[in-house]
């Protein structure tokens, strides 16, 4: 069980007890910050909310809803609604900021609070740092009786608001892709994606074949899209000949894609695509996070354009796409960034610019990994235990590997002449993960061996 509190956020387990988990009291306070902190600023006295599908999500919205009231500030409630719709939600309804509430890709027994700014955008360090202050000080101050929040409730909406954006979007080719008349195969993981996934393939002109579509937050399997988790999509996808399937977490903000017979391409080859279909079009940096392929920084030399790593995280990613000036950035876990839609990460957009690359290039999506250069990623993780010294671990892996290109920005990453590593404690749960890649999973395998062993050992 655990209680983890952020700059980004604050992310827990229900049940248990206060501090230890993420109870009423926990979310109440938490929210409570927010709120205040909002206030402080001077920002609008509005907040956009929306949530996953998971099973705690409707009593963990009531009890933010209600205690962004309490403090004076109104409350614009999406009810079910994806990471990236209330994102672009909070601008639309010119609104202080938001809350989005889902623990994305982890466990059904999780949930969390995200929380943005007046710009949609996740909030920064300085101001994740003040919100957490204002949390430990036990010292916010609530609104009289006579100067309580209101409350509006508007499921629909904001939805379509998105969808609009994606389809008016200049690089969609939504005539090619409705001319194509794709079958598709979504796995929605019994979240948000069976609402706002099939609603953007309708209007796209695409068949949707709907895995896991029940809204009940009793995940099907496990919530991250990796291979081992989506064999019953690769099934299906092989089984109803589609032109491709594709899976997201319960919040929408990451795409994994199969390609025709259930060939696997994956989360990491995702922005891999949509770059090479943006520089087709447009000049300009591109921007992954360091855990992210290789294959992107390739891409963007093949196309003399210039490459940039940022530590992990989306707010990290979005800095650096900020000061460089990038056309299109993301992470490999298949979130897509695009700017001058908005600042976050978008599997809706994602998608239609993965479909525009295929109608427009009359190709099929296995075709397309083909020619992009071939690695392979290992993800993995190790628990930690309570008194585990992780920096004298990544010190001893460091000292171990002197002579090979180290990258201490988030963890330690370690570039081989064969591959990488990437070492770092996770910002949402209580492990290392632990990311490599080569020319093939056996050799990133066996770098994740080696490097785990040192550190493991320390």
């Amino acid at each position: 069980m655990a209680f983890i509190k952020s700059i980004s956020g604050f992310r827990g387990t229900l049940g248990g007890y206060p501090g230890d988990n993420l109870t009423p009291v926990d979310i109440v306070n938490s929210s409570s910050a927010f709120g205040s902190w909002l206030l402080d600023c001077g920002a609008r006295p509005l907040v956009v909310i929306g949530r996953d599908a998971r099973i705690s999500g409707e009593i963990v919205s009531q009890l933010v809803a209600a205690s962004l009231r309490a403090l004076g500030i109104d409350v614009i409630d999406l009810g079910l609604a994806t990471t990236p719709t209330v994102e672009m939600a909070v601008p639309y309804y010119q609104a202080g900021g938001g809350i989005i509430l889902t623990a994305s890709h982890n466990p059904r027994e999780w949930n969390a609070l995200k929380l943005l700014n007046e710009k949609g955008e996740f909030i920064s360090a300085v101001a994740g740092a003040r919100l957490l202050a204002i949390a430990e000080s036990n010292r916010i101050k609530y609104a009289s009786v006579d100067a309580l929040g209101s409350y509006r409730y508007l499921p629909d909406e904001a939805l379509q608001h998105h969808i609009a954006a994606v389809l008016a979007y200049p690089l969609v080719a939504t005539e090619a892709i409705r001319k194509a008349g794709y079958t598709i195969v979504v796995d929605a993981i019994n979240s948000v994606g069976a609402i706002a996934i099939p609603a953007l393939l309708e209007q796209l002109g695409c068949k949707t074949i709907l895995l896991n579509g029940e809204m009940n937050g009793q995940f099907a399997h496990n919530p991250e899209p990796l291979p081992q988790h989506l064999t019953g999509l690769t099934e299906a996808v092989r089984d109803s000949h589609a032109d491709l399937g594709l899976a997201v977490d319960p919040d929408v903000d990451r795409l994994a894609l199969v390609g025709p017979g259930g060939t696997w391409i994956g989360e990491e080859y995702t922005l891999v695509v949509v770059a090479d279909y943006v520089l087709k079009h447009c000049s300009g940096a591109v921007v992954s996070n360091l855990s992210s392929s290789r294959a992107l920084a390739d891409l963007a030399a093949g196309y003399g354009q210039p490459y940039f790593a940022a530590a992990v995280g989306e707010v990290n990613v979005v800095n650096r796409m900020k000061s460089v000036a990038a056309v299109i950035g993301g992470e490999g876990n298949g979130g897509i960034i695009v700017p001058d839609l908005h600042y976050g990460r978008d599997s809706l957009i994602g998608l239609a610019l993965v479909l525009s690359a295929l109608a427009t290039g009359r190709q099929n999506i296995n075709e397309l990994r083909q020619a992009y250069p071939r690695y392979e990623m290992v993800k993995d993780k190790l628990e930690l235990s309570a008194d585990f010294k992780v920096e004298g671990a990544l010190t001893r892996v460091m000292t171990y590997f002197a002579s090979e290109r180290l990258n201490t920005e988030d963890g330690l990453k370690i570039d081989f002449a064969e591959g990488w590593v990437h070492l770092r404690r996770s910002n949402t749960e209580p492990i290392v993960r632990i990311y490599a890649e080569a020319k093939n999973a056996q050799a990133a395998a066996a770098l994740v061996e080696k490097v785990r062993s040192i550190f493991v050992n320390y």
